[in-house]
Formats: structure tokens, C-alpha cells, sequence
């Protein structure tokens, strides 16, 4: 019999709904429950791609013994995190105060008024060294709260407390300047791996928005340093094991430091970054390898990621199932190959496909390979790429890793950004479509008939959950790209629209930051406030970016006011450390060198060309439909009008002169 998560919009809740654990989603009932029977709540927290969650899941969640008595002793709660980031926020923030260091499964055990006592993370189903078994864990826990009430309570106050003080931040506030961009340079490259490329060691994260930085120097002040140690760490990734060389996307990250062997799952959030740098490399070089990552990865999220026209779901699992041993999940199944199953495929042609990928008998990763190539192994030429092709076909016939088809607004927005900016680059007709087409369904089916946007919609569930700031400030960067691809005025009135519901619903004005929940959601523990960057963007960066990038676009200083707070309130300490804020860099970087709006009337494509086809990082673009306001307030058509800081150059006229302006 199916718990109550089998209505959930999660993929990841309805895969435990027919647990023997009487699961309670998140919400006021499962609190109510607790306080009746006078027990504690039982958190788990846990993501669909997350490999130790399913195998705790196996181990305990499955297991009759076990779930009786989570049953008898607990009020099971059992939350998505990429569903559920708030909830994620406060309770990883006390595992990681309790425990120091956080993960999934997350394991927290709280009183009915949901304050923590007991943060864990993966438990094995017997003790293992000093991790206690979690049955064991579990009868110890209900006893201390039997035995020991009024300790168990007490510890929860303490922790409470913790998780309600707001960060110290420090500083006087004053905008960032010059010098905050050149000390995060020198932090970031101080890390440098200058050998495999990227920052720090294993396990080793592609840290996109900070190579994205480097970039970004380079164009600014010809930084060959940062150009050098961004375009290596980029070659890196490429060639190793991290990315799909058949099919293209990248795993979720490196378990090593030369990326060869990944964390198999593929998540939106990571190809959508990746996207960027890759572009803005090609952008800046004309290397054709960069655009081919560019292209493969986009066309790696559309065929394999959408579940409805223009909606992508979350994630593709690591595990996937073994040929002839039913009911055997593996990870990495899918992607790694033996040199029989190449000789398979391709016959007499596969020695040399061995030899490209690095296909050998005793293999790299528990006795198969992982396909890579030596750095700089890109363009494939028409050899390589015809036996790419026929490996991929035979791959496609394997058992699919599983898919979380859940469709997050955040995500799908942040991949909205990165493919509106790759078709405006390239000139693709068909990815402007799908921008559009990707546009169109979050308007859709992520806001309701009210205005309120939300997080998550499913397949044959519909949309579920309040979304958050992040939610937000990345509709309003992905509809500013859509108007600036498309110069169709609606977007633009879009973009407007959120922002100023993100203002509304999420602004502190006492703190200078966007809360993480609304004004309007169910009060928690505390107010969460993300002001790092993560494995996505914090919506403090993603908001300054695209508040300063809107502002001159929709003639509305008080957006761009709200960036400069942030930016006043976090610059000092994104420049200490840059790999905790590499986005927030971007915006600190318009804010000091100026944003360029150029307004481009009338039916010139070889003038919107120039912007396209290289990259101004801190430039926007208006044209096609004129939009009442005075960024086109007496433009003549087929003229250029490039302005900064309320001054405008004369009008151009050719492709050469506003390039010139543009330099």
C-alpha cells in the first residue's frame, strides 16, 4: 500500500511511496502528527541523482524491520532538496554546525516544533567503525527522547539559536572596486591547477562562473594569465572522462583531479553553466572546439532532458541497469564500454576507436572504460566522428540511467539563459526557436493564474511549491536574454514583471539581501538567506547581474540601486574568496566598468551582428520592437546608438564603427 507521497510532484518522493516507512511529505499535518503522539520527526533529505541516497534507501527505507521502527518510534518526513531548498538550507546549515561537514542523505531528528537535536548524514544499516547502525541510531534516539527529554530539548535550543543569527559580514558597504576584481584574480589563480586545469584537488568541480571570470579579464584588459588558466581548465574538462564524448553534457563532477572519473549523473544546472564559459571561449578564439562542446551539450539537454515541448527535466541518474541481471542497478552502466562491446559495434573499425577513447582490457573504472581523450583532442575529425556516431547509436540501445523529469523553474531558466545567448552567437534559427518555445512553457506552467510564480512542475502532476529568489532572478535574466535573442517587447515586460515580484515578495531591506522564501510562503525555523555561490548561482549574484543588466533596458535605477546593495554588502568578502562568489564577480565587474546599452533601430542585422558574434560581457541590446522610454527616445532607423552612464557616442552607421565604439 502507497504511503502519502505517491501525489508528490517529486520523482524522488514517489520513488519511496511504496516503502514500508510511513513517509509524510513536508507540511503542517506531518508537525501536528508529532506533537499528538509526542514523538520526534525524522528528516531525511535526499535528490533523485544522489547515489548514497538510493543506497540507504535500499539498505533501511526498504527494510520492514527497520521502517517499523522509524514507524513506531518517529514522524517520517522525507523531502526533496532540489524541490525544497529552504528547508534544505536550514537543516544542512545544522548538520554541518553538528557534525562538521553536510551531504545526502541528510539525517536530521527534530522536535514537533521542528527544532534539530541530531544531524547525520548516510547511515549504514549495521555499524561500520565509529558510525552507528541506523537502526541502532534510531532506538538510541527514541530512548534520549523518553529518557532524556529536557537534554534532547535543551540541545535543540542551542542549535536553533545558531541557525537564527545572521552571518557577520563586515565591511562599511562601499561599492567594490578595481581592486576587488584584481585580489579575486590573484585568489583564483593562486588555486589554479596548472596542470589538469581547474582549482584545488580531487574531488574536483567544474567551476564554471569562475573560469567564466577569467574570461571575462581576458576580454577586459587582455589578461593572458587568467586566459591562459581558463581555456586550459576548459580543454581539461572536455577531454576527460567528465564529458559524454558519444553523447555529449557533463557529469556532475570529477572524483579525481584529471576528470577522468566522474559522479556519473548529469544535471541540468552543470550543463547549463558549462554552456557559457564554452561559448565565451569560442567567442573570443574561433576555436571550432569550443563550439562543438557548445552545441553537443545543448543538443545533449534537449534530446535527452526534455519531457514536454520547451521543459527539461532535473537529472539523469549515475545507476543504470546490468544486461542480463534483472532487478542490478551499476554505476556508470550506461556510459562506460569493455573493448568486446566496441568490437561489437564497429567491427574491423574498432582498434582505432580503442585507441581515440582510451579503451583498453583492464579499463579505468572497476574493470570497464571511460571514454576520454588526451587535452586538446578536439575537433573530432571526420573519421573520429563518423565512429562517435555509431557508438552512440549502439549506446542509445542500452537501459537508460533513470530520469528525474521533475521541471524546476530555476534550472530551466538558468539553461533558457545559456541557450538564448548561444543562438543570438550562432545565428541557429532552431535554438531560438527552442528559447522561445522554453519561454513560453514557463509562463505557462510555472505561474499561476494569480502571478505567483512556482518551483517545480511534473508530468501529469502539474506544478507544486512557492518559488523561491532564486526562482526568480533567473526568470529575469533568462527573459532579458530572450528579449535581447528575440527583440520582441514582451519579454522585456516579462523580465520587468518578476523583478518587481522578486523585490516584493523576497527583498530585506534591513539585511540588503533577498531572503530565500517569500513573504507569503510557511513560516520555518528561520528566514534562510543564500549568499553563496554554490553549484548554481545564489540568487544575490544571479539577481545583481540581471537587475544591472534590465535597469538600463526598462529605464528603472531602482533595480539597479538594489544590485549595488549587494554588491556594497558582499564585495569585500568576494575578494577574500572568489570560489564562494565567482558570480557575484561578473556583476562587480559591470558595476565598475560601466554597462554599454545599445540600441540598434531599425532592420540592421549586420549592425546586431557585431554584438552577437563576439562577446561584450557587460553589454545589453535593444532592438527590433521599440519600447516607449528614452533608451529609444529619437533613434533613427538603421543607426547604432551605443550609451554608458547617461552619455551617448554619436550614432553609427556601418558594422566598423560601432565596433570601434564597442572596443
Amino acid at each position: 500500500m502507497a504511503n502519502r507521497l505517491d501525489q508528490e510532484t517529486s520523482p524522488y518522493l514517489r520513488q519511496h511511496a511504496d516503502n514500508p516507512v510511513d513517509w509524510w511529505p513536508w507540511g503542517d499535518e506531518a508537525f501536528a502528527e508529532a506533537h499528538r503522539r509526542d514523538v520526534p520527526v525524522l528528516l531525511s533529505v535526499g535528490y533523485s541523482a544522489c547515489h548514497w541516497c538510493h543506497v540507504m534507501a535500499h539498505e533501511s527505507f526498504e527494510d520492514e524491520t527497520v521502517a517499523g521502527i522509524m514507524n513506531e518510534r518517529f514522524v517520517c518526513v522525507k523531502v526533496d532538496r532540489e524541490e525544497r531548498p529552504d528547508v534544505d538550507a536550514i537543516y544542512m546549515e545544522a548538520t554541518q554546525a553538528m557534525t562538521g561537514h553536510g551531504g545526502w542523505p541528510m539525517t536530521v531528528f527534530m522536535t514537533p516544533d521542528a527544532q534539530p537535536f541530531f544531524c547525520g548524514t548516510y547511515f549504514p544499516p549495521v555499524g561500520r567503525g565509529e558510525m552507528p547502525g541506523f537502526a541502532d541510531l534510531c532506538h538510541g534516539i527514541a530512548h534520549a527522547w523518553a529518557e532524556q527529554h529536557d537534554e534532547v530539548v535543551e540541545q535543540s535550543d542551542r542549535i536553533t539559536e545558531h541557525l537564527r543569527r545572521r552571518p557577520e559580514l563586515g565591511g562599511d558597504r562601499a561599492a567594490p572596486g578595481a581592486d576587488t576584481l584584481a585580489t579575486a584574480r590573484d585568489a583564483l589563480l593562486a588555486d589554479f591547477d596548472g596542470q589538469w586545469g581547474g582549482f584545488g584537488g580531487a574531488p574536483k568541480f567544474p567551476q564554471s562562473m569562475s573560469i567564466d571570470f577569467l574570461l571575462r579579464l581576458h576580454r577586459r584588459a587582455n589578461d593572458h594569465e587568467a586566459m591562459t588558466a581558463a581555456l586550459h581548465s576548459l580543454d581539461a574538462m572536455c577531454a576527460g572522462g567528465m564529458y559524454d564524448h558519444l553523447g555529449g553534457g557533463f557529469a556532475r563532477y570529477s572524483v579525481d583531479s584529471q576528470w577522468l572519473v566522474p559522479h556519473f549523473e548529469k544535471m541540468l544546472y552543470d550543463n547549463a553553466l558549462l554552456i557559457r564559459p564554452y561559448l565565451h571561449a569560442w567567442q573570443l578564439t574561433r576555436n571550432d572546439s569550443y563550439l562543438e562542446v557548445v552545441t553537443q551539450t545543448i543538443e545533449c539537454v534537449r534530446r535527452d532532458l526534455q519531457v514536454a515541448p520547451g521543459a527539461f527535466a532535473s537529472a539523469e541518474d549515475a545507476d543504470s541497469a546490468v544486461p542480463g541481471r534483472p532487478g542490478t542497478n551499476e554505476e556508470g552502466r550506461f556510459q562506460t564500454w569493455t573493448p568486446a562491446e566496441v568490437l561489437g559495434v564497429l567491427g574491423d573499425d574498432a582498434p582505432a576507436a580503442m585507441e581515440h577513447y582510451g579503451v583498453t582490457e583492464a579499463g579505468n573504472f572497476e574493470g570497464r572504460s571511460i571514454l576520454f581523450r588526451p587535452i586538446g583532442g578536439f575537433p573530432r575529425s571526420p573519421e573520429v566522428e563518423e565512429l562517435r556516431q555509431r557508438l552512440f547509436a549502439a549506446r542509445q540501445l542500452r537501459a537508460r540511467p533513470g530520469l528525474d523529469d521533475k521541471v524546476l523553474c530555476e534550472w530551466n531558466a538558468l539553461f533558457l539563459s545559456s541557450l538564448a545567448e548561444a543562438a543570438a552567437a550562432t545565428g541557429r534559427a532552431d535554438w531560438t526557436e527552442a528559447a522561445v518555445t522554453a519561454a513560453e512553457f514557463l509562463c505557462e506552467h510555472l505561474r499561476r493564474a494569480d502571478g505567483r510564480w512556482l518551483r517545480s512542475w511534473q508530468p501529469d502532476v502539474g506544478a507544486k511549491h512557492m518559488a523561491y529568489a532564486a526562482d526568480h532572478a533567473c526568470l529575469i535574466d533568462a527573459f532579458t536574454r530572450v528579449y535581447e535573442l528575440t527583440g520582441r517587447a514582451r519579454w522585456l515586460t516579462e523580465a520587468v514583471s518578476v523583478a518587481d515580484a522578486l523585490v516584493e515578495l523576497f527583498w530585506d531591506p534591513t539585511g540588503h539581501v533577498f531572503a530565500t522564501t517569500g513573504t507569503d510562503a510557511a513560516a520555518l525555523l528561520t528566514r534562510p538567506v543564500d549568499l553563496q555561490d554554490n553549484a548554481t548561482p545564489s540568487p544575490q549574484s544571479t539577481a545583481a547581474v540581471a537587475l544591472m543588466r534590465l535597469a538600463p533596458l526598462a529605464d528603472r535605477h531602482d533595480l539597479a540601486d538594489l544590485a549595488d546593495e549587494i554588491m556594497g554588502l558582499l564585495g569585500e568578502v568576494t575578494a577574500k574568496h572568489p570560489l564562494a562568489f565567482p558570480n557575484l564577480t561578473a556583476a562587480i565587474d559591470a558595476e565598475v566598468h560601466g554597462i554599454d546599452e545599445v540600441v540598434i533601430a531599425g532592420d540592421r542585422p549586420d549592425l546586431l551582428g557585431v554584438l552577437t558574434y563576439d562577446w561584450y560581457p557587460s553589454t545589453v541590446r535593444a532592438w527590433g520592437e521599440p519600447i516607449p522610454g528614452p533608451l529609444w527616445d529619437g533613434r533613427t532607423d538603421g543607426q547604432a546608438y551605443v550609451c554608458r552612464s547617461y552619455t551617448c557616442q554619436l550614432p553609427a552607421t556601418t558594422a566598423d564603427q560601432l565596433r570601434a565604439q564597442l572596443s
